[in-house]
């Protein structure tokens, strides 16, 4: 396999073929497909100055815009001439453009366990747990002929840190580490980073500690929360912020699994389920989901798919708990 070298290089050498360049990304954006859009952008665009690049997202994230600004779209016709590569993002249907089949070729980089080879060139990566890390390892390998800046490393940095849970999951290893050190290397202000990544509204903590007051657990130590609409509305918090505080419930002693869910419309609810140890990423697909093993996401539609969610869930860590006496 050669750590993956004949894929890099036949990535390496699309881009150098190619004068236009446009990154794009999944719905919904998290700090790692951001960070991996903006931070390829950065190193494309140093290293190759008279090639126009582009990083291109509709939806937004209130929490990483001090990260700044993506490009504005383009036409058609740009589409049709240029490279498109996507970052971070499992299934063609969760990448947020719909001109992304005009692309003269087309590149998936990604890290999730492999659902779809949507594009051209399908490189994967599910033994580095963020796009962000993918991108650095890519560097490396060509690191005397691409240039990697601090700004570009502050991109990166920010999608391995928020994909990793600032290093504390299971994927982070001896070679992640060593990859972040690369953009440590470059003089990065981690101070300002985590103050931007930390720092709440006040009408967010209070929502935190509602949530402390009326989270629930299943028989078996499920532990769960309704995030209506009433409930957001009630706190003025986004559908955003109110996803971005599943792990609220992370710590809790016998809830190796946890879940949000959140209400988009009426009666569909967006699924956010986190877990230690125990996977739960064969309950998000069974619920037009899918994603991490620990970390994934899901869709129901009405309240009986809620009750049935949470059932399986709970069956889930009753089987774990059965077969693991005495973890946590």
């Amino acid at each position: 396999m050669s750590d993956f070298l004949n894929e890099k290089k036949l990535i390496f050498n699309k881009i150098k073929e190619y004068d236009s360049i446009i990154i794009l990304r999944h719905i919904k954006p998290d700090g790692d497909c951001l960070g991996a859009s903006l931070g390829l952008r950065q190193i494309l665009r140093d290293s190759f100055p008279n090639k126009r690049i582009l990083s291109i997202g509709k939806m937004k994230s209130n929490y990483l815009d001090f990260l700044g600004k993506e490009d504005e779209d383009v036409s058609e016709e740009e589409y049709k001439n240029s490279l498109i590569i996507v970052v971070d993002t499992a299934t063609k249907d969760r990448i947020d453009n719909n001109n992304f089949d005009l692309g003269k070729e087309t590149i998936k980089i990604d890290h999730h366990i492999p659902v779809e080879d949507y594009a051209d060139v399908n490189y994967v990566r599910i033994d580095i747990p963020a796009t962000c890390a993918i991108i650095v390892d890519f560097y490396v390998t060509f690191k005397d002929e691409l240039v990697l800046s601090e700004a570009a490393s502050r991109y990166l940095y920010v999608g391995i840190i928020t994909d990793t849970g600032r290093f504390r999951y299971r994927g982070v290893s001896a070679k992640l580490l060593r990859l972040a050190s690369v953009l440590l290397d470059k003089g990065i202000d981690i101070e300002n980073i985590y103050s931007n990544l930390y720092i709440k509204a006040p009408e967010d903590l209070k929502l935190t500690a509602y949530i402390y007051k009326h989270f629930k657990v299943t028989p078996n130590g499920v532990a769960y929360f309704m995030m209506s609409k009433k409930v957001q509305n009630k706190f003025g918090v986004t559908n955003e912020t109110a996803s971005s505080l599943v792990n609220v419930l992370e710590g809790i002693r016998g809830s190796l699994i946890w879940i949000f869910f959140i209400q988009n419309k009426e009666k569909i609810y967006r699924v956010r389920l986190r877990s230690r140890f125990v996977s739960v990423v064969e309950i998000a697909k069974k619920y037009r989901g899918g994603g991490h093993l620990q970390a994934s996401g899901a869709t129901v539609l009405n309240k009986k798919e809620i009750k049935q969610l949470l059932i399986d869930a709970d069956d889930a860590l009753r089987d774990f708990k059965n077969n693991n006496q005495g973890i946590y």
